[in-house]
C-alpha cells in the first residue's frame, strides 16, 4: 500500500488493536522537520467505512513521546497540527513549546489523519511540475487578472475528475467524523479511558467533532486558532478573505518600519498603495522565471504573502536572515513590477516556488497528497454549491471588498464538481454540560480570524473559555514568541483542569 510504514512499524491486526499499538521506528519525516529520537511510531488498522466495520480496513500512522516523569503521568495528550495535514511529527514539533509541567504529565500522541501522508494517502494524480505550474489555481483558486473565473471552472472540474479516478475508493470516507472515530480507536488501543487534546486550526474542528461524538472520553481540550463549527465547507474557506485584512496592519507596519529593505514606502498607507500597485502590474505583465515551472504574477505574490503572514518569523530580522522572507518577497515583487529585477530576485522567487512543493513532500507518499487532501476532506464533510455563477458573483464581490486576496477564497474549487455526495451529516458541535475546553486565539489571525473563534466559543457555550491575545499570526502556542499570559492559562488548565473565569484577554508582549 502506498505510504504505509516500514516493516519496523507494520500495521496491527484486529487482535493487536485490543492489546495496544506495537511501537517501533518512524518513517521519513517532512523536509525540514527535526524529530526527537525519543519519538516512536506504529500503525493502527481501522475500518474504511464505520457503517460497515467488517469491510475494508486502512492504516493510520501514529506516534508517541512518553511523559518525562512517569511518577506524575496523568495520561495522553493527543495532538493535531491542523491542515488537514500530517501530524505524525507534531509531538516532536510541539514538545519544546509546551510547558515543562505539561510535558512531565502527558504522553504526547500524534497521528496522520486518514488519507494523509502515511495513513493510506489519497492522491489526485498530479506531479510536482504540475503543482508548481498551477500554484495559483491549486493552493488558492485565484481568478484571472480581469477577474474571470473561466479557467478556474475548467481546472476545478478537471481536478475533481482526477481525484475520483485516482482515489475514488477512499474519497467518500475521508471525513472529519471518521477521523474522530479513528481517534477513539487509538484511545482504545492505548488503553486509556479518557484522553486530553490539543489541536490547532482545522485541528480545532476535529477536536470539537471528537468531543461531540465521544463526550465522556475527553478530559481536557485546548483548541488553538479556531474555526467556526457552523461555518463549514465553502463558507469556511471564504473567511480567508477577511482574515487576511485582519492581519495586514502587522505586515504593513513591518514594511513601513524598514522602508529601505522592503521598498514599499515609509507609512502604512504608502505600503498598501504600492503593494497593490505592484501586484496589479504583475497581473498585467507576468514574468516567466528560469529554474522553475512557476510564473510570477500578482497572484503568486498574493499567495506567498498569505502563506508568510501565518508567522511573525517571516518578518523577524536575525543574523541568519538579515532580510527576512516577507521583505525579500515584496522587494522582489517591486523590482519585477518596475523592470529592475536582479538575478537574486529571480533566484529567490524560483526557490520559494520550488521549495513550497518540496517541503510538502513526504518520502513514499504521492507528491500532491498534502495539497489535495484539505479540499478532499472538506468536500466529503459537506456538499459545496454547484452553480459556477454563484462563485463568479462572490469572487467579484470579494475582489472589491478584500483586494489583498483578489477574490481567491470565494472562488470555485474541485468541491463544486465533487462526484461523491457526503455519506452522512456533519456532527453538531454544542454544549455537553462539562466545562473542559480552553480556546486560544490571536486577535489578528490570517487563517482563522477572531470571529470564527468567537463562533466556536458560542457553539460550546458554558463548556468553554476563550483566551484572546493581542498578537498576529496563526497559532498561539506555535507563535515564535508565545504569549506568557496565554501559555500560563493553558498550563494551569492542563495540569489542574481549572478554566479561567470569563474570557480573558492577554496584552501584547
Amino acid at each position: 500500500m502506498i505510504g504505509s510504514l516500514p516493516h519496523t512499524a507494520t500495521a496491527t491486526t484486529a487482535a493487536a488493536l485490543e492489546q495496544g499499538v506495537a511501537w517501533g521506528h518512524c518513517p521519513a519525516p517532512l523536509d525540514g522537520v527535526t524529530r526527537d529520537p525519543k519519538q516512536e511510531c506504529g500503525t493502527l488498522r481501522v475500518p474504511l467505512d464505520y457503517q460497515h466495520p467488517q469491510g475494508r480496513t486502512i492504516d493510520v500512522a501514529v506516534s508517541r513521546i512518553r511523559a518525562t516523569n512517569a511518577a506524575k503521568r496523568a495520561g495522553v495528550l493527543m495532538l493535531n497540527g491542523g491542515g488537514p495535514g500530517p501530524s505524525l511529527d507534531v509531538p516532536s514539533i510541539l514538545e519544546n513549546s509546551l510547558p515543562a509541567s505539561v510535558r512531565e504529565r502527558y504522553d504526547l500522541v500524534g497521528f496522520d489523519p486518514r488519507g494523509v501522508a502515511h495513513s493510506t494517502p489519497m492522491t489526485c494524480g498530479q506531479d510536482s511540475d504540475a503543482l508548481i505550474r498551477n500554484l495559483q489555481l491549486e493552493i488558492l483558486s485565484f481568478p484571472a487578472a480581469d477577474g474571470s473565473i473561466t479557467r478556474n471552472i475548467d481546472y476545478a472540474r478537471q481536478s475533481a475528475q482526477r481525484c475520483a479516478a485516482a482515489s475514488g475508493d477512499l474519497l467518500p470516507y475521508l471525513t472529519t467524523k471518521n477521523i474522530a472515530r479513528d481517534m477513539d480507536r487509538l484511545r482504545e488501543a492505548l488503553g486509556e479511558r479518557t484522553v486530553s487534546y490539543y489541536g490547532v486550526s482545522w485541528g480545532t474542528y476535529l477536536g470539537s467533532v471528537y468531543r461531540a461524538l465521544f463526550p465522556k472520553t475527553v478530559d481536557h481540550m485546548v483548541i488553538d486558532s479556531s474555526v467556526d463549527p457552523n461555518l463549514r465547507g465553502y463558507d469556511d474557506f471564504r473567511t480567508f478573505s477577511s482574515a487576511a485584512e485582519d492581519r495586514w496592519p502587522d505586515l504593513a507596519r513591518f514594511a513601513a518600519t524598514h522602508p529601505q529593505m522592503v521598498e514599499l514606502g515609509s507609512s502604512d498607507t504608502q505600503v498598501r498603495t504600492n503593494y497593490l500597485a505592484a501586484t496589479t502590474a504583475l497581473d498585467k505583465h507576468p514574468v516567466t522565471l528560469p529554474d522553475t515551472k512557476a510564473t510570477l504574477d500578482g497572484n503568486l505574490v498574493r499567495m506567498f504573502t498569505f502563506e508568510l503572514s501565518y508567522s511573525d518569523a517571516s518578518m523577524t530580522i536575525t543574523d541568519a536572515t538579515p532580510v527576512p522572507p516577507l521583505a525579500e518577497l515584496w522587494r522582489a515583487a517591486v523590482h519585477f513590477a518596475h523592470g529592475t529585477a536582479t538575478h537574486d530576485d529571480e533566484t529567490f522567487i524560483a526557490a520559494l516556488s520550488n521549495d513550497f512543493i518540496a517541503k510538502g513532500t513526504v518520502s513514499g507518499v504521492p507528491v500532491d497528497n498534502l495539497y489535495s487532501v484539505g479540499y478532499a476532506i472538506s468536500c466529503a464533510d459537506q456538499a459545496w454549491p454547484h452553480d459556477p455563477a454563484l462563485y463568479a458573483r462572490n469572487t467579484a464581490l470579494d475582489r472589491t471588498s478584500f483586494p489583498l486576496t483578489a477574490g481567491a477564497p470565494a472562488n470555485i474549487t474541485a468541491c463544486a464538481f465533487w462526484p461523491f455526495a457526503p455519506v452522512e451529516p456533519e456532527a453538531t458541535v454544542t454544549e455537553t454540560g462539562t466545562r473542559n475546553v480552553l480556546i486560544l486565539q490571536n486577535d489578528r489571525d490570517p487563517a482563522t480570524p477572531l470571529r470564527t473563534a468567537q463562533g466556536m466559543r458560542h457553539a460550546l457555550g458554558h463548556d468553554a473559555s476563550l483566551v484572546t491575545v493581542d498578537a498576529g499570526g496563526h497559532g498561539v502556542l506555535i507563535h515564535p514568541n508565545p504569549n506568557t499570559c496565554a501559555i500560563s492559562i493553558m498550563d494551569t488548565f492542563l495540569t489542574s483542569g481549572v478554566l479561567p473565569d470569563g474570557d480573558p484577554h492577554c496584552a501584547a508582549q
